[in-house]
């Protein structure tokens, strides 16, 4: 059914498409790494707590 040589014709292009993804993901996974900038926990906690009011103020006047 298969001989040798598609054997290792496939696992060439495997092997070729592998190299590729891989280099792709770590390009990609670079430039979401730059694209994300480093905020302060404080920062965060802070905008937490302001959500946290305004989803508050929503739920009331919507109870009303």
């Amino acid at each position: 059914m298969f001989s040798k040589t598609d054997f290792w014709i496939g696992l060439a292009v495997g092997a070729v498409a592998g190299i590729f993804g891989y280099k792709f993901f770590k390009e990609r996974d670079e430039q979401m790494e730059l694209a994300t900038p480093e905020i302060p926990l404080e920062e965060l906690q802070r905008q937490k707590e302001e959500l946290e009011d305004l989803i508050a103020a929503q739920q009331a006047k919507a109870e009303k």
